[in-house]
């Protein structure tokens, strides 16, 4: 999808860029797709808040969108390419024979009429199709791949997003991500050809603030900014650095600490550790 940029009549839309809406054909059609979802603006149950950075933004319907694909063996029509206000890529209505309606995330280079299926093998490698990892060649570009079978999908699913599937051993398939991370797979979940749609969503200006509050993002403060009952870099004389490593509100390091045991059986040694 093709970048745009606007006429400058106002200061912050000189260097504001958004996508082109040239691949949008419909409006929002099957109302049964479409729930009501309140915004919760980062706060919990309690109305304390757990997220910061948050609030409403703008109003918008939640699309339901079929991250499983196993409706297999029943071939579907591309009827419509939608807008999503819920995520960076757009989304394909599918039409299938049957009758029934469901959308999905929209595979670049997949066009209204075209026709895509799921199923556990045996489908042609074309961008829309899904099917199991352990029936997909190997060197495939893969998006919408599950965790768990019958899950859902939960890996690249953003706009551009993709995996390149490197091999199979066993009842596993390994994945290469983006990142350059290898990843084994239960061969058992789904994943859908192609790349996900709108590659030049990173390249974008948002050109004012505004923009961003209409995407439910609030401002941040930064922490040398505030008092030190506020956070631990606050406080001192002038500008001045904190004199300690950066660290999150709750003074737990960032930039680079790890969070994550690496395997399951080090939770056991620390338990055994504690005596539990």
């Amino acid at each position: 999808m093709a970048i745009k940029s606007y006429k400058p009549y106002t200061p912050s839309r000189r260097f504001m860029t958004g996508l082109s809406s040239a691949e949008i054909t419909a409006k929002p059609s099957v109302r049964s797709l479409l729930v009501k979802i309140p915004a919760t603006s980062g706060r919990n149950h309690d109305g304390r808040i757990t997220s910061r950075h948050k609030e409403a933004g703008a109003k918008k319907l939640y699309r339901i969108i079929d991250f499983k694909r196993r409706k297999f063996d029943i071939p579907a029509k591309v009827e419509a390419i939608e807008y999503d206000p819920n995520r960076n890529c757009n989304i394909a209505l599918l039409s299938y024979v049957d009758g029934e309606k469901r959308y999905i995330i929209h595979p670049s280079g997949l066009k209204v009429g075209d026709m895509v299926s799921s199923a556990e093998a045996g489908l042609d490698i074309k961008p829309g199709n899904a099917m199991k990892l352990k029936n997909i060649p190997i060197g495939t570009i893969v998006h919408n791949i599950e965790l768990k079978p019958g899950k859902g999908a939960q890996i690249a699913r953003s706009a551009g997003g993709y995996a390149q599937l490197m091999g199979k051993e066993e009842k596993y398939a390994i994945l290469r991500l983006p990142s350059g991370e290898m990843r084994q797979i239960l061969a058992e979940c789904m994943a859908t050809i192609g790349v996900v749609d709108n590659e030049d969503w990173a390249n974008i200006t948002i050109g004012k603030a505004g923009r961003t509050r209409y995407m439910g993002i609030r401002p941040q403060t930064r922490g040398s900014a505030m008092n030190p009952v506020d956070h631990p870099h606050g406080g001192g004389e002038g500008k001045k650095n904190s004199g300690r490593h950066p660290v999150t509100p709750w003074g737990k390091p960032t930039k680079g600490f790890k969070t994550r045991r690496k395997k399951a059986s080090d939770k056991l040694i620390i338990s055994r550790k504690k005596g539990k």
